[in-house]
């Protein structure tokens, strides 16, 4: 019997978090040679998290795109390029995973001048799924392979700005502040 193959795309941000997207079937996955970073473009006053190639791993979800109907996905994507990983730098068990593709802020959005903070909104978003998928070491590690934090967070929570905002359990959100503390972040409002 053979498997219904799909094109799929590897998130290691915000589509970590299954509560965002209805992409299936989705499985955790570890990507390496890329490294996480957070990017301030002209598009907008707050941070992206994005992807470089870097001697590094992390770790994310590999799901389908059925019937590769890209269509939604790149427009909630519209900042971001997309493009092929290479299958030897992925460990991941979907054998239904017939190409693998990744998004990264696109090159002509990049704002290197910038220092855009981040939302919270889309922070808490991003760690709720690594403690979804990973628990809380993945999520230690989400913390610890990403580069970026310096323009700190901007803390909409209680209004969140980002569009897919999701309610955060009260150890959700202690796991986030003390992530936010451990790490010196700084916080405002």
């Amino acid at each position: 019997m053979s498997i219904e193959r799909f094109p799929a795309f590897f998130g290691y941000g915000s589509l970590v978090n299954r509560a965002t997207h209805d992409f299936a079937p989705a499985m955790p996955a570890r990507l390496r040679g890329w490294r996480r970073v957070w990017r301030h473009t002209v598009l907008r006053p707050y941070a992206y998290l994005s992807v470089e190639p870097a001697n590094n791993e992390i770790d994310g979800l590999v799901a389908a795109v059925p019937g590769a109907d890209w269509t939604a996905l790149d427009l909630r994507e519209a900042a971001y390029g997309r493009s092929v990983l290479e299958p030897a730098y992925l460990s991941h068990g979907a054998d239904w995973a017939q190409t693998v593709e990744i998004y990264a802020v696109a090159a002509d959005h990049a704002d290197p001048d910038a220092h855009h903070p981040i939302l919270l909104s889309y922070l808490d978003v991003v760690v709720q799924g690594f403690l979804r998928e990973f628990g809380d070491e993945g999520a230690f590690r989400f913390f610890a392979s990403t580069h970026g934090w310096e323009a700190g967070v901007f803390d909409d929570r209680t209004a969140p700005i980002y569009s897919r905002p999701c309610k955060l359990t009260t150890a959700e959100s202690s796991f986030v502040n003390d992530q936010l503390a451990a790490l010196g972040i700084t916080s405002f409002r």
